[in-house]
């Protein structure tokens, strides 16, 4: 596995059959062998240092590691599906990369892990359930393109995600002018049907008086209507009081 910090720090670690471990370490033009010391590594810090490609497999056989930040690089594709291998992993901060697909579900086994961040990626997919990841806050999954399952929403639900949020308003502005079109075509055609219609009335004076003695019988009717039952509601109210 070799990791590069800005072009100038190589990361290596090696496991032979023979159970000898070694780490080499080259900086400023020197290679540094170590061999003793690796078991006392239980912390890697390599956040903001713009490392690019995919997180090594082999860094899942720190098996001793108990802290590891990655986070505010660009690294991509997916999360090592061995990561649980990593069972004495207490803080993990992978956010604020391109990772990608979903997450493994053997991380839902690393039992000591106090820590999680994973936000700020291309995540999708179901959340693993297990006893350590449904109780974290649900910040350590925002912003992932397709997250779904507890700590957020159910998968069954079509919520977007904040990542989403774009593609949501791009989507809102369309529907607004479709709509807009809607409620410009209706007014069109009842502006039009409105003074088709009176022009066919005003047009011929027969059709006139017909139309306005319609009018008037309508009304009067109305006017019937309505003394009628205001007088019965005169009559009902002294009775009640």
């Amino acid at each position: 596995m070799s990791l590069t910090v800005n072009g100038s720090f190589l990361f290596q670690y090696s496991l032979h059959y023979n159970y000898l471990e070694s780490l080499l370490i080259n900086a400023k033009g020197r290679q540094t062998e170590y061999t003793k010391v690796l078991l006392l590594v239980t912390s890697i810090d390599l956040s903001s240092n713009r490392l690019s490609g995919e997180i090594p497999q082999e860094l899942s056989k720190l098996h001793g590691l108990r802290f590891l930040n990655l986070s505010n690089n660009l690294f991509n594709g997916k999360i090592p599906e061995n990561i649980g291998d990593m069972n004495h992993l207490e803080s993990l901060d992978l956010s604020m990369n391109s990772l990608s697909g979903t997450i493994p579900s053997s991380i839902s086994t690393l039992n000591f892990l106090s820590h999680l961040n994973l936000s700020h990626n291309r995540l999708s997919g179901k959340i693993p359930s297990g006893t350590q990841l449904q109780t974290f806050d649900a910040s350590a999954y925002y912003w992932n393109d397709g997250l779904c399952g507890f700590p957020l929403a159910d998968c069954t639900t079509e919520t977007p995600s904040p990542g989403l949020l774009h593609d949501g308003n791009q989507e809102g502005n369309e529907d607004w002018f479709e709509n807009l079109c809607l409620y410009i075509g209706l007014a069109s055609g009842f502006i039009v049907g409105f003074w088709v219609f009176w022009f066919s009335v005003m047009i011929k004076k027969s059709r006139r008086i017909s139309y306005f003695r319609t009018i008037d019988k309508v009304y009067d009717w109305i006017y019937v209507k309505l003394v009628i039952y205001s007088r019965r509601l005169k009559s009902i109210l002294p009775r009640r009081s």
